[in-house]
């Protein structure tokens, strides 16, 4: 069944140069799947697939499809070009966008298709502590997170690093954040890929991006990137069994925080994707409808020096992740006159969604070695994937999906239909309207004093920042979740509420 909708929004409306887009024909495949046929644009190899409910469909911006259509025109791409049901336009690709490359088949890399910030992710913490305990304390606990971690744009860090340390940072990753005793042991058996991508070379990255981010290791950063502190109703905990496993309970106490490789990802995107505009066509042929999604043969000089460098950027978020849950632990010892260890600060998971990771997949019986690109999605194993750390192998990878600092977000798990689209799932609740727009319709002061009155305490660098992530900016983080979970994409654990949040 082919179905045109007709929408009245599109999300860069309120930019007076806005291009115009056409509207796909979908074919419904499920309630949560929807396909857009290679017609839609000359010279698409593969379709589209789209992950969502008919109405967050409806509101998807048209250069959605648009991209993913240009996606699904590059060489090497296999079965489809992926939408995930928070997908919103991004820099070439959707935000919510996965691509998988046959990298023995001309399967190309791109800076646009694994994002500008590489590796961003979310990374869980558990403690012992519980609502009742923490409530009180919260604006004591916030500040001091506050005061420790800096954020917003530009932010830097206390921790003054030289260049052979932030080199040497850039190939080790969390391990050596570690070895520097900014954390435990046990937290790199609960990162992927233990918390260092091994394929880095610190040669293949710029002095300009060593600059800009040696400077930042533990820092937040701005726009989306938050901490916040959660907590857990006895009845949004979905999978009882699994909870308990994994050490989630009722009115417990988590934190959550999103950040990744700040101005050397961005760094690292940009020179690459210059580069690549000058040997792009000239030296390998490679024509792509859109300059965004500049690309390099996965298997050519060019192509391998990218991956090296980006294996540096993945490097380079776990570290800062690793170092803003050691500053989280200081700050909640601080506050409760404990040790880390005593209040149970474990981590849970750290997960990224910014990266493109080598895996065998299964395509029409066949195993390949594939180059899966997710920009703004998340990896989402079934049991028994090598991908999955040991603890949870025989479970699933954890997923971790973040909502709006106004609403909540999740706990999942990967789910029995996750191999469909490359072992892949939603990353958050993803954007429904540019910055500008949300600071033209909300006010900061007056978002704080109404997420103070449904008991959720923030602090932020800016009123501007704050109102730029108000609960009307994103889509139903429920939603989202429900239709990843209804696919069979990953399924749910448990629901987090927000009770503070730090905000660039």
């Amino acid at each position: 069944m082919s179905i045109n909708f007709t929408r009245a929004i599109n999300f860069r409306s309120d930019m007076r140069t806005a291009p115009k887009f056409k509207e796909p024909n979908f074919t419904k495949v499920t309630d949560n799947i929807w396909d857009v046929d290679k017609s839609f644009k000359e010279g698409m190899r593969v379709p589209a697939r789209i992950y969502s409910t008919e109405r967050l469909l409806k509101n998807m911006d048209l250069q959605v499809f648009d991209q993913a259509a240009n996606i699904a025109m590059m060489p090497g791409i296999e079965k489809y070009a992926f939408v995930m049901p928070d997908g919103h336009s991004g820099y070439g690709s959707p935000i919510g966008g996965v691509a998988a490359f046959d990298v023995d088949r001309e399967g190309v890399i791109s800076p646009g298709m694994v994002g500008f910030d590489i590796n961003c992710g979310m990374r869980l913490i558990l403690t012992d502590l519980t609502l009742k305990q923490v409530r009180p304390k919260i604006k004591e606990l916030t500040d001091n997170l506050f005061k420790r971690i800096p954020a917003g744009v530009g932010s830097k860090s206390s921790l003054v690093l030289n260049r052979d340390d932030f080199k040497e940072l850039s190939e080790e990753g969390a391990r050596w954040a570690i070895k520097k005793g900014y954390g435990w042991k046990e937290d790199l058996d609960v990162t992927e890929l233990n918390g260092k991508a091994d394929w880095a070379d610190n040669s293949k990255i710029s002095e300009k991006a060593i600059e800009r981010g040696m400077k930042q290791i533990g820092t937040l950063g701005s726009g989306n990137h938050y901490l916040e502190v959660q907590y857990i109703k006895p009845e949004d905990i979905k999978n009882k069994a699994l909870a308990k496993k994994w050490g989630v309970f009722p009115n417990q106490i988590v934190i959550m925080f999103h950040t990744g490789s700040r101005g050397a990802g961005h760094q690292i995107a940009s020179d690459y994707t210059q580069s690549f505009l000058e040997v792009m066509d000239s030296k390998y042929h490679i024509k792509v409808n859109d300059r965004e999604l500049a690309c390099a043969p996965f298997n050519s000089k060019e192509g391998q020096n990218y991956y090296e460098a980006m294996g540096c950027g993945v490097n380079i978020s776990f570290a800062n992740r690793q170092l803003i849950l050691h500053k989280i632990r200081e700050a909640f010892s601080e506050v409760f006159k404990k040790d880390a260890e005593k209040l149970g600060m474990h981590q849970l998971f750290d997960i990224a969604h910014n990266r493109a990771s080598l895996e065998r997949h299964k395509i029409d019986g066949e195993i390949k070695e594939l180059l899966v690109h997710r920009k703004g999605s998340t990896g989402s194993y079934p049991p028994g994937r090598k991908e999955i750390p040991k603890k949870f192998r025989e479970d699933g990878s954890p997923v971790i999906i973040g909502g709006s600092m106004e609403t909540g977000s999740y706990l999942m798990v990967g789910g029995p239909n996750a191999p469909e689209t490359f072992d892949s799932t939603a990353h958050g609740s993803g954007r429904t309207m540019s910055r500008t727009k949300a600071r033209g319709m909300v006010k900061g002061k007056d978002l704080f004093e109404k997420m103070l009155r449904n008991g959720i305490y923030v602090k932020s660098v800016s009123w501007s920042g704050l109102a730029e992530e108000s609960a009307e900016s994103y889509k139903d983080i429920d939603e989202v979740v429900d239709a990843v979970d209804s696919a069979g994409l990953s399924k749910k654990v448990s629901r987090f509420t927000p009770l503070s949040n730090v905000k660039g």
